[in-house]
């Protein structure tokens, strides 16, 4: 299991002033924990965000014991995108939790390969429901099951690990093959050389009148 440390965090000291100290503010709480606000140190909450995402239980080491948390929510600074404040989800044991889990798209489709289709990636994510200890760091999607052109792969039709329940819509739609529309056949060519007689031998009647 991947581990943070967190320290205790004093409310006297302003958020603004812990950032430009490299630490991060967060807070932590579940059914059966009190909310808490504590502190962590900025770059190591980064690289484990890499490595876990927000499906992978991590233990958090806190003033008061370990604690096994999922990332529940991360607001970003909006100019240089990076983290500013955490919040952490405390599963209670023996319970289920629903994450929303990162696809991860694998294998070679036909219908792209030697058809001349696209691949079009609909969800990047699906929300599942499993015991913490069971949720997978991502899910795999196999698009050989693209054979030709009309394929579409469904929520339904993807190999879940065990333990793991889908609680996306089973006929959502989470890959298919796109294909370019012919190019409409060109109009014929205007003869503009009729259409300067045409006025010409208009103008001449007018003057007539």
């Amino acid at each position: 299991m991947l581990k943070l440390i967190a320290q205790e965090r004093d409310v006297k000291t302003a958020p603004q002033s812990l950032r430009k100290k490299g630490l991060l503010p967060a807070v932590f709480y579940g059914p059966k924990e009190k909310t808490t606000i504590i502190v962590l140190n900025k770059i190591d909450f980064v690289k484990i965000l890499r490595e876990a995402g927000e499906s992978t239980v991590i233990g958090l080491q806190t003033p008061s014991g370990e604690k096994e948390v999922l990332v529940r929510e991360v607001s970003y600074e909006a100019v240089r995108g990076e983290p500013i404040h955490v919040d952490f989800y405390v599963p209670e044991q023996g319970k289920t939790v629903a994450v929303y889990v990162p696809l991860e798209f694998i294998g070679v489709s036909v219908a792209v390969k030697d058809m001349g289709g696209s691949l079009v990636k609909v969800l990047h994510e699906i929300e599942v429901e499993a015991l913490p200890k069971d949720l997978p760091h991502d899910i795999k999607v196999d698009i050989g099951a693209l054979t030709d052109l009309d394929s579409q792969i469904l929520a339904q039709d993807i190999a879940l690990p065990a333990g793991v329940t889908l609680l996306a819509e089973p006929e959502e739609v989470v890959a298919a093959i796109s294909v370019a529309e012919e190019e409409k056949e060109e109009t014929a060519p205007v003869d503009l050389s009729s259409i300067e007689v045409e006025k010409k031998g208009k103008k001449e009647e007018e003057g007539k009148e």
